[in-house]
């Protein structure tokens, strides 16, 4: 939604993954950029991206005018990343400790940090882990009930301790890369979840990829 404006680290390139996960699987997927103005379209996955402080609030004045909500309450999926991360939740602040309302899909607030969180990140997600970049301002509270997408492993995140959020078909993370691609496993469990099924297997270069990503980590942590 809005690359214009929601597409500053090529987060764009999620919806490619996605797609591209479906076709090699010879299943169909069509992938709709929306901009300001356009007709808002009904789609199974809405997917939201980052982007600087005007932008995002534009962004959140275009989705509060829109038909997303009801989208969602009719069954479609979000993922949304960074700035995206922040309009869902309740309210967000920018530069200046501006506060704006979010979407209030989910009970979250974003305040400023002390500090901008900038460089390689990892999430531990159950037993897995997800590998990305941030680069953001925000410290994001989760409300009563709101269960992080997982745990910091390095990096910030939401708050040095949490990343992102996961509720019912609303997944959200601060992790760039972008990160579905960096992440194949995590694009399946996003179109499983979508699908109401599970995929059988798709290998790739990805793979070989991101369990390098992983084996530097390990190297780190060790």
């Amino acid at each position: 939604m809005f690359p214009e404006l929601l597409g500053t680290y090529g987060d764009g390139g999620n919806a490619l993954v996605l797609s591209e996960r479906l076709v090699r699987r010879g299943r169909s997927a069509s992938v709709t950029a929306i901009a300001p103005g356009d007709v808002f379209p009904e789609a199974d996955l809405y997917l939201l991206g980052g982007g600087e402080d005007g932008p995002q609030r534009l962004a959140a004045d275009l989705l509060a005018a829109s038909s997303l909500r009801a989208r969602v309450a009719d069954g479609a999926s979000v993922f949304a990343v960074c700035a995206g991360l922040q309009l869902l939740g309740t309210s967000f602040a920018v530069e200046g400790d501006a506060v704006y309302p979010g979407l209030d899909l989910v009970p979250a607030t974003t305040v400023r940090g002390p500090a901008r969180a900038v460089g390689d990140a990892a999430t531990r997600v159950g037993g897995r882990i997800v590998v990305g970049f941030e680069n953001h301002g925000g410290v994001t509270h989760l409300g009563a009930g709101l269960a992080p997408l997982g745990e910091v492993v390095v990096g910030h995140g939401n708050d040095a301790a949490h990343d992102g959020f996961r509720a019912g078909r609303v997944w959200a993370t601060y992790l760039h890369g972008p990160v579905l691609a960096q992440n194949p496993w995590l694009a399946d469990e996003v179109l499983s979840s979508v699908l109401g099924e599970r995929l059988e297997p798709l290998a790739s270069v990805a793979d070989a990829l991101y369990e390098a990503r992983c084996a530097r980590l390990r190297a780190m942590e060790a």
